[in-house]
């Protein structure tokens, strides 16, 4: 018998299946072709990703440096990346590749460079001459011996190797840097060539021989101020050691009981000062080791009798600085009495008698002393105090009295509250930004220093983009912050506080409706914004809408306008047997008289339902009280879910307001609202499942009415009558059982263990768990002019719904005439029948006109809201944006005015309308989902633009949906990148990189290549100042500051060479090599140029001095064969 071959018979399915659906895939592109002959500009050489710049707080800052005459600040980080920042709009963000913790920061000051110690016990030399600084040098340390051997042991042991490099110092205008360890010992590293010298200083060397304990790591370095042959270490222990670097044997060693933890010089070099762990400090004469000149303890309570104080927390760090007029300073950070429970972080200033204690909103990571001259032998002459605090950055004046604080330019509170959702605007209106900004400025605070801001380094870029750009961000405290965010910049324009219309709940007694969440019941999780009439709407994690409206005066409200809905429904199992149908609701054809359905009478509103369950009760409670608003955005209509029948009001996912039609519209995983909030009235309140009617693919049925429930028929039609329904005619009474917890929006939830999770299952027909369906949410929201239906033959104002299920429904809107009609008389709502279908949630809808461009919603421009009835009128007639529509041919047919685009999580569609046919489509993803699709402008086309969970970001053109650009650029690693990641026009896009700082990124070519020109130069030329002057009689008779030639100390020929096996040398990217993968443009190329000649220079130079060496080799081996040949000329052979 012959052996059946099923691969084969599987060959041939595969391939008759491939060939029919390529057939079909062919035919579908041939047709949408003759349908949509758009020609497209957009290529894929127009499409380049890059990081622009990042804005923010450093997450997690670990280090902090500052260069004196370059006027430059240096931020490291936890996770190894580094922020430099010049003056206000002057920033740079660098990463180490290892990503490991940055422990100390030293700039070579005024040359341009930063040496970065890493807890990877790395150290780097970073090139700050370039606009996109990169490292030159690493140089990477191998443990000690002592812990080598030892390595197998502590590993099966599971001791854990703490950090090699302990602490670094770079005396000024040297090029040896000392290296501590923990192991006590210290290294010098060149760092000109990153080389390790042969020089150490051996702990047991430092310390004395006596001693049986090691004295711990280093944790400071210093010479001293007027003799830089002497070096002052100090030891964990409390051991502090002057060291003799010339004759390598120690002075003096000062030994104390307590820990230490920061050592500072007196800046005339014979007193230093050591803070240490009980909250002491001690300062010590050089010539008097035996015991501290003096002992203060700052915070401590003095005892009588002359007890010791108490025992206070460690100082962290201390500095000591002097003026020439007055008495010195004694800055520290710590010390703090332990009963001081609660007691914020502080700084102290010491000066004179005078104590101040500076309290911070956070922990103090570090700080540094601002000092007028760069050298350490000099009166230091302090101004201010940069203090790096976990979460915020302060600069003290110390030149007026109180110790003011600077006002910080830079945009650092981005994280004042959690940010809980952004939206990026590009090519605003121009005159927005100066409006926000005049509001804005009215909010400032007072009490800062009158003085400019100090670190007023580096130069701004030279080229600007022409178009404004908007970036607004929700906060969890119910704020929203718009932001400047023109070119490369960040500046806060104005800050909108939405909690002010709630009462504030004093106890946890006194709020029982807030329970559905945990904490932040304020927090913003949508915001829909029309930049063009500047209406703003938000939705907040308890379940409430605010409608914003601008103005620039100052208003009190008595009453402010608020509604409430019920939007909570019941679906029946289909396999129920004792199920009773209900009305079918009516069929698009038959439900377009608004008149049909009587209106039903619902019950009245009450606290609690007949069983005692919490019911019709909102989440929040509205101030009573008049509400004073100040110029900026007021508010319009508060409109909030309530309870019902003891079940909380679901969080809403979808939201959009439109300024021309007078409408916002909102949805959650039970239904949708819709709301005029001109005549402040609900016009449309049904369940999902309700907006399908009789077309449901899923045969849903709703529950049979109770008592006091409307008929499922009165859905779309008879809620249409505005005015002349009570309120609570709009309230539907349905209940579903759901959380009572508030989630994640749907299309945010990522792609774990949840079985209904709308990311990890394809939507196909085929679906039918009720439990699936009865979680369809709203996901997308889009007001429009457009055509409805097939047979139409102008566009009209209308509303396209998209769900989880991935199903999109319009609704068609029927409003009156503007003016006072408009206030009048009542909207109508009613379905157009319009049903489509994709796999995935829908997550964007938009809309293209016949040249492919897109065609924004219907909108009315800005106006005072109080202004004359004339210009009202005539501004109303103008509100709507008027839809080009062709002529019709004069066969019957009607030829194709506007394309749909719409995108889900799984593919994207172009819908031709009015024939509704779907001319274009593109599978984005099937293994992923993607998190966030637009449709955006960009050279003067449009594309959409997405981003997948799997990291990649990706553009399509449009109409055709050609695959543009593929980039795996960023997983999804939390749900903050999903809540806050957007695209925008022009090629720009940004997310929250981390919990404090938002990155903008770009993909656009044309923007890539202007980036380098964008871009600020930290390092600018800048004379060094001139050293002190040392004065006849120092100079005369000896006294002043010691020079010491460190290269005859540390240099090879000196000390020899370092054990190979200490150090690895690592050369970087930031020669040509980097600047080649990192510039663009002609600054770039003139680098570029500006280096391979320095290099060039370079090895004609070392070519000249190797000639030159071989001629006078040459010329010595001639000299030396005529003097051999002159000896040996008349003797004979046997002579030799």
């Amino acid at each position: 018998m012959r052996k059946f071959n099923i691969r084969k018979v599987l060959d041939g399915l595969t391939a008759v299946s491939s060939s029919s659906s390529a057939s079909s895939s062919s035919q579908q592109q041939q047709s949408g072709n003759r349908e949509s002959d758009i020609p497209e500009t957009l290529q894929s050489e127009h499409f380049q990703l890059c990081k622009t710049v990042r804005h923010g707080f450093p997450y997690q800052p670990s280090a902090l440096a500052f260069d004196p005459v370059q006027k430059i600040l240096a931020i490291g980080t936890q996770t190894g990346a580094l922020r430099l920042f010049g003056r206000p709009g002057v920033e740079c963000y660098c990463q180490h590749d290892s990503e490991a913790a940055v422990i100390q920061l030293q700039f070579l000051i005024n040359e341009g460079a930063l040496v970065s110690a890493l807890a990877d016990d790395t150290l780097h030399l970073w090139n700050l001459r370039q606009k996109r600084p990169a490292i030159l040098h690493s140089l990477k340390f191998n443990r000690e011996r002592q812990r080598s051997t030892q390595k197998q042991t502590e590993k099966e042991a599971g001791i854990r190797l703490d950090k090699w490099i302990t602490f670094c110092h770079l005396p000024f205008q040297s090029k040896w840097l000392y290296v501590g360890t923990e192991r006590g010992n210290i290294h010098i590293v060149n760092v000109e060539s990153f080389t390790l010298s042969g020089y150490v200083i051996m702990w047991n060397k430092a310390i004395e021989l006596s001693s049986k304990s090691h004295p711990g790591p280093v944790v400071h370095i210093s010479d001293n101020p007027m003799d830089e042959g002497k070096l002052l270490i100090g030891y964990e222990s409390g051991t502090v050691v002057l060291w003799d670097l010339k004759s390598k044997k120690a002075d003096y060693r000062y030994t104390h009981d307590e820990a230490i933890h920061s050592v500072a010089w007196h800046h005339e070099g014979k007193q230093f000062i050591c803070s240490h762990s009980d909250g002491t400090l001690t300062i010590w004469n050089i010539k008097s080791p035996a015991k501290p000149l003096q002992t203060i303890t700052p915070h401590g309570k003095q005892l009588k009798d002359g007890k010791k104080p108490e025992p206070c927390k460690p100082i962290l760090k201390v500095e000591y600085k002097t003026a020439r007029a007055g008495e010195p300073f004694i800055i520290l950070s710590g010390g703090l009495s332990y009963d001081t429970v609660g007691r914020r972080p502080c700084l102290t200033v010491m000066h004179g008698k005078s104590t101040a204690v500076l309290e911070m909103d956070y922990s103090v990571v570090d700080f540094l002393t601002l000092c007028e001259t760069p050298y350490p032998n000099d009166f230091q002459e302090p101004y201010a105090v940069v203090v790096l605090l976990e979460k915020d950055l302060v600069v003290i004046d110390l030149a007026q009295n109180g110790y003011p604080i600077f006002e910080n330019p830079y945009p650092l509170n981005i994280h004042e509250s959690p940010v809980t959702c952004c939206e990026y605007f590009a090519d605003c209106p121009v005159d927005l930004i100066p409006a926000l900004y005049s509001v804005g400025a009215r909010q400032k605070r007072q009490g800062y220093s009158k003085k400019e801001w100090p670190i007023s380094g580096g130069n701004w870029g030279s080229v600007t983009q022409s178009y404004p750009e908007i970036i607004i961000t929700g906060h969890a405290d119910g704020s929203i912050k718009f932001w400047d965010a023109s070119a490369i910049t960040l500046q806060v324009l104005y800050k909108l506080k939405t909690a002010k219309v709630f009462e504030k709940s004093r106890s946890k007694d006194d709020r029982p409706n807030t329970d559905i969440v945990d904490e932040d019941p304020y927090a913003i999780q949508i915001i829909s914004w029309c930049p063009e009439s500047r209406m703003l709407c938000i939705a907040g994690v308890s379940a409430h809408v605010i409608i914003y409206r601008f103005s620039k005066q100052e208003v009190t409200t008595e009453v402010i306008p608020m509604l409430e809905v019920r939007l909570l429904y019941e679906i029946n199992d289909i396999d129920s047997p004792d199920g009773e149908q209900a009305p079918p609701l009516p069929t698009p054809g038959t439900g377009s008289n608004p008149q049909s359905i009587a209106p039903q009478s619902h019950p009245s509103t009450s606290s609690s339902s007949s069983d005692g369950l919490r019911d019709n009760v909102p989440c929040l409670k509205i101030k009573s009280s008049p509400l004073k608003q100040s110029a900026g955005y007021h508010i319009e209509l508060v409109i909030q879910l309530v309870w019902v029948s003891g079940e909380p009001p679901q969080q809403i996912t979808s939201l959009a307001v439109n300024s021309a039609y007078g409408l916002v519209v909102f949805g959650n995983c039970n239904g949708i609202a819709m709301v005029d909030y001109l005549q402040k009235t609900v016009l449309l309140n049904l369940g999902t499942i309700e907006l399908y009617g009789s077309n449901d693919p899923y045969r849903r049925e709703p529950r049979s009415p109770r008592k006091s429930r409307q008929p499922s028929g009165a859905g779309l039609c008879d809620i249409n009558e505005g005015t002349t329904v009570p309120e609570d005619r709009c309230k539907s009474p349905t209940s579903a059982k759901m959380s009572r917890k508030l989630s994640l929006p749907t299309e945010l939830k990522p792609d774990l263990d949840v079985r209904d999770n709308s990311f990890s299952r394809s939507r196909s027909s085929s679906v039918t768990s009720i439990d699936k369906e009865s979680r369809e949410a709203i996901s997308a929201l889009h007001f429009c002019e457009t055509f409805t239906r097939k047979a139409d033959t102008s566009p009209s104002p209308c509303l396209w719904v998209g769900t989880t299920l991935g199903t999109v429904l319009v609704i068609v809107l029927n409003l009156p005439p503007g003016g006072e009609q408009r206030l009048s008389q009542p909207v109508i709502v009613s379905p157009s029948g319009t049903i489509l279908r994709l796999k995935g949630a829908i997550l964007r809808v938009a809309f293209l006109d016949t040249t492919g461009s897109l065609v924004p919603p219907a909108r009315e421009p800005w106006r005072e809201h109080n202004v004359s009835e004339d210009k009202d009128e005539k501004d109303k007639s103008k509100k709507r944006r008027p839809v080009s529509v062709s002529p019709s041919s004069s066969s019957q047919e009607i030829s194709e005015n506007q394309y749909a685009v719409i995108c889900s999580e799984k593919q994207a569609k172009v819908i031709s309308l009015p024939s509704q046919n779907c001319i274009h489509k593109q599978n984005i993803t099937e293994t992923s989902f993607v998190l966030r699709g637009d449709i955006v402008a960009l050279s003067n086309s449009s594309c959409l633009a997405c981003f997948c969970a799997n990291g990649h970001i990706m553009t399509f053109s449009l109409p055709s949906l050609r695959p543009l650009l593929d980039v795996y650029y960023l997983p999804l690693t939390n749900m903050r990148i999903a809540r806050t990641f957007c695209f925008t026009n022009n090629g720009q896009a940004l997310y929250l990189v981390s919990p404090t700082e938002i990155q903008r990124i770009t993909y656009s070519q044309e923007t890539c290549e202007n980036l380098q020109e964008m871009l600020g130069e930290l390092f600018t030329p800048v004379e060094t100042p001139e050293a002190p002057n040392r004065g006849f009689f120092k100079g005369l008779f000896g006294g002043g500051a010691q020079s010491l030639d460190r290269e005859e100390l540390f240099g090879e020929s000196a000390s020899g060479k370092a054990s190979r096996s200490l150090a690895q040398h690592i050369p970087g990217p930031g020669g040509i090599e980097g600047v080649k993968g990192s510039a663009s443009g002609v600054i770039g190329e003139l680098a570029r140029a500006r280096i391979a000649l320095d290099e060039r220079g370079q090895k004609l130079g070392e070519l000249d001095e190797r000639t030159a060496a071989m001629l006078s080799s040459a010329d010595s081996f001639s000299k030396h064969a005529h003097e051999m040949m002159m000896k040996y000329k008349d003797k004979k052979w046997y002579q030799f």
